[in-house]
């Protein structure tokens, strides 16, 4: 091949890759990849603990011998929603619907505490949702002290895999089994307390639940003052979801 002929090959070959060459825009601060995928790794990898974690907590709440709850209860009511958001929302014990259906907060009960929730702008779903007692109780009866006790375990483990920076406790079964106080949730909701688990400190507030708001709505005013105190504390914190 001619001098001439190579020339007009190599133009040939120069225009060819300027064609199929993407056309990359560089920052000035370079994008480190690695840092990125990492952290994505890091999430994925955070996700996968916490569900075997809860998978394992769940085989232990199911293995619970000669319990009248479990042993009159269609399903094991665990929890549902953001496993990595930083609320987390415990309330007493699950109902018709929810004992039927495997998830929390369903029904009129489940539209109420929506509706309590988005009138502080957030959305149930972005939030952890689960009950101190996992069974539904036989006549929808309150849980006893005995079987507050004993589940009680059960539920600090679940905090400390869901690992909130708040807590939200709505109704008596669900202040008793968290705090040990048993005491009416009148005398105690509105005010922030702590609990330590596994040498880590939960800032947390105990309201009424929605069930109790739904049989005795005049108290729906007390409530709404509660849910301001939760805004307040998640501004506070800068909370974000």
């Amino acid at each position: 091949m001619t001098k001439k002929g190579l020339n007009q090959n190599a133009k040939y070959v120069q225009e060819l890759i300027d064609i199929i060459e993407p056309n990359f825009i560089f920052e000035n601060k370079p994008i480190n990849r690695f840092e990125i995928d990492k952290n994505i790794k890091e999430k994925v990898d955070q996700n996968l603990d916490k569900r075997t974690m809860l998978e394992e907590l769940k085989r232990k709440i199911n293995s619970i011998e000669d319990c009248n709850l479990k042993d009159n209860a269609k399903n094991l009511v665990l929890g549902d929603g953001n496993i990595n958001s930083p609320v987390m929302l415990i309330g007493e014990t699950p109902g018709e619907i929810e004992d039927s259906s495997g998830y929390s907060y369903q029904g009129g009960v489940g539209e109420l505490l929506k509706k309590m929730l988005a009138a502080i702008n957030i959305e149930k779903e972005k939030i952890y949702t689960s009950y101190s007692i996992n069974f539904r109780p036989p006549n929808d009866r309150k849980p006893t002290s005995k079987e507050i006790r004993r589940y009680s375990i059960f539920i600090k483990e679940h905090i400390s895999i869901i690992n909130p920076k708040i807590i939200i406790l709505m109704g008596s079964t669900a202040m008793e089994a968290v705090t040990g106080i048993n005491d009416k949730v009148s005398l105690e909701k509105g005010s922030w307390k702590e609990i330590i688990l596994n040498n880590k400190t939960y800032p947390l507030i105990i309201t009424f639940s929605p069930s109790y708001l739904i049989r005795f709505p005049d108290n729906k005013r007390s409530s709404w003052e509660d849910l301001k105190r939760i805004k307040r504390k998640i501004e506070e914190l800068n909370i974000k979801f």
